[in-house]
């Protein structure tokens, strides 16, 4: 399970972020989420839920931005939304893509008290 990991990295961040502001209680995250990011949204936040306890993120809402997946074909220049890393082109079939967003994971915004 990545997901755990990933909020212990997530942690460690907002961490940093507390004692460099001198911030005791942070109250929310918002995360931006690619679709084709694999993570799976339950376990993460579960997990955040366990690695916040005992920090000054205990009880802190996670909030996740969902990101769609585009990418660029090249065959007829177009911008288009993707649902796998296999998709071809909805416009026009061409499997020439360059995937311009969908694997994010970055925190947003932090809110505290």
């Amino acid at each position: 399970m990545h997901e755990l990991s990933l909020c212990q990295n997530i942690l460690e961040i907002v961490g940093q972020q507390c004692k460099t502001h001198n911030i005791r209680k942070v109250t929310d995250v918002w995360l931006e989420i690619g679709s084709l990011s694999c993570v799976e949204h339950d376990a993460l936040k579960f997990c955040f839920d366990v690695v916040c306890q005992g920090t000054s993120a205990e009880k802190c809402q996670l909030h996740l931005i969902p990101i769609a997946a585009k990418a660029w074909c090249w065959q007829c220049e177009t911008l288009v939304e993707i649902q796998s890393h296999q998709d071809a082109c909805p416009q026009c079939g061409g499997i020439n893509l360059q995937r311009q967003s969908g694997d994010e994971l970055r925190i947003k915004e932090i809110a505290f008290e």
